[in-house]
């Protein structure tokens, strides 16, 4: 059943039902995408199908996408617009994939004025209006106990890229939600960045969620997501003022 997807793709074909062989398997590979009501589960088997049939999978560096790897991507992508609708994702149509991580070109400006050039080592990457781009590697550490998810991270970031920039707010449907949302996730951020440079300044645990998230408030919603995602009971220990806030927006 190799490269099933594609092939109906090339013939005008819509790619569903995803055969249940692969489905099962992607479900037992990524067994949070069952933490849901089995109706949720159905949903995102079609979401995920449609989700194949509009975006264009491209292997950099001779990486040959299977159709285990794109139904993987796919599923967890089609995770946060469950209820929202795949239209969320309607401003691209490409998703590179990595054998593993990618060296991005950077620039910096110090204080002086000068230029240095460099390389930063990345696990995924969304491009305002373009593709997304992810290391399957890290695409496959997907990890229920640490909160960890590429693929919902990056697809996150489009999600608040779609009033133009990323900053941790995407567009908001209510005004009830739009009032509340920046002064949740203001304080959110705030007690995390806190407890995080306690930990560091003065040893003891570290907050559940990756460090990567005190970097910006846009890389923290990308990370509470992840986490919101595929560890529900830990996160509403953790972050029990996002949950209602998230729980309000994903649902629709």
């Amino acid at each position: 059943m190799m490269h099933w997807w594609q092939r109906l793709k090339n013939l005008g074909r819509t790619p569903g039902p995803i055969p249940q062989a692969l489905w099962d398997a992607t479900l037992a590979q990524y067994p949070f995408l069952t933490q849901r009501s089995q109706a949720d589960v159905d949903a995102l088997r079609q979401a995920s199908a449609q989700f194949l049939h509009s975006k264009q999978f491209s292997g950099a560096h001779g990486l040959e996408i299977t159709d285990d790897m794109a139904l993987a991507i796919a599923a967890q992508a089609c995770l946060p617009v469950l209820k929202l609708g795949l239209n969320w994702y309607d401003d691209f149509q490409g998703i590179v994939v990595h054998p593993g991580a990618m060296l991005a070109p950077r620039e910096v400006h110090d204080e002086a004025g000068v230029v240095h050039h460099y390389r930063e080592e990345l696990s995924g990457e969304a491009m305002p209006g373009g593709p997304v781009t992810l290391s399957w590697q890290d695409v496959q550490q997907a990890c229920t106990q640490t909160g960890y998810n590429v693929v919902i991270h990056e697809f996150v970031h489009k999600l608040d890229m779609r009033d133009g920039t990323a900053d941790g707010c995407p567009p908001l449907h209510s005004s009830a939600l739009a009032r509340r949302w920046p002064a949740v996730m203001q304080a959110a951020f705030d007690d995390y960045t806190e407890a995080l440079a306690k930990a560091q300044r003065f040893g003891g645990p570290t907050p559940w969620l990756d460090p990567y998230a005190a970097t910006a408030p846009a890389e923290f919603f990308a990370v509470a997501c992840e986490a919101y995602f595929i560890n529900r009971p830990r996160f509403a220990l953790e972050l029990p003022s996002l949950l209602a806030l998230f729980d309000e927006f994903f649902e629709g």
